[in-house]
């Protein structure tokens, strides 16, 4: 060893304009966490919100079989709105066995309803106009008929009449307010069928 140290560079400052770039790039970094943490936050009140609502006031369902036919057609999707006042010609969303039906409003509370041999319906004493049931057909029915409709409850009828199983069938029989999802209003899918459902 010849006794001589190597000699360390001398320590140099940072210039201002260093100190300042450094400084916009920690505040431009920051400033994007903030805005992916805002916008994450925005994503998931908005998907909160929108699950609430298609549960609570707009639920959205897919129609399953071919009860409705020709109204409604499996693998469709529709939405339904939560009112409190059904009328005669509805069609209507409700709980039976953990199944969400969908089915048609033919008779309200007090109603007398009447179904021929030939699977022709009267309500009150007058034949129904029924454009969106083509085919006719008493299909099961096991309640004896005329029946009347209770109070608070609702007689339904899917469109598809040889294989609807509804308010015809003692097993479901007339829909009470508690079963009731809401009045399908909508339909959302597929593209080309968008629009109101009657």
């Amino acid at each position: 060893m010849n006794g001589a140290s190597a000699a360390k560079p001398p320590l140099t400052r940072p210039s201002k304009a260093l100190i300042a770039e450094e400084i916009k790039r920690r505040e431009r970094s920051k400033a994007f966490r903030e805005a992916i943490w805002n916008a994450a936050g925005t994503l998931i009140v908005v998907a909160a919100v929108s699950v609430l609502l298609s549960t609570l006031l707009v639920p959205v369902l897919r129609v399953y079989g071919e009860s409705m036919l020709p109204t409604l057609r499996d693998g469709e999707i529709v939405v339904s709105f939560k009112t409190g006042n059904f009328e005669r010609g509805d069609i209507i969303a409700f709980y039976y066995n953990n199944k969400a039906l969908l089915k048609r409003v033919i008779a309200v509370s007090g109603d007398w309803v009447d179904i021929d041999e030939n699977g022709v319906v009267s309500v009150n004493g007058e034949v129904l106009d029924e454009p969106y049931a083509p085919e006719k057909s008493l299909g099961k029915c096991d309640v004896e008929l005329p029946y009347q409709v209770p109070d608070g409850r609702w007689f339904v009828m899917g469109d598809h009449r040889l294989t609807s199983v509804d308010s015809r069938a003692s097993s479901i029989g007339p829909v009470s307010d508690e079963q009731i999802i809401g009045e399908i209003a909508l339909r959302i899918w597929p593209l080309n069928a968008f629009g109101q459902v009657k």
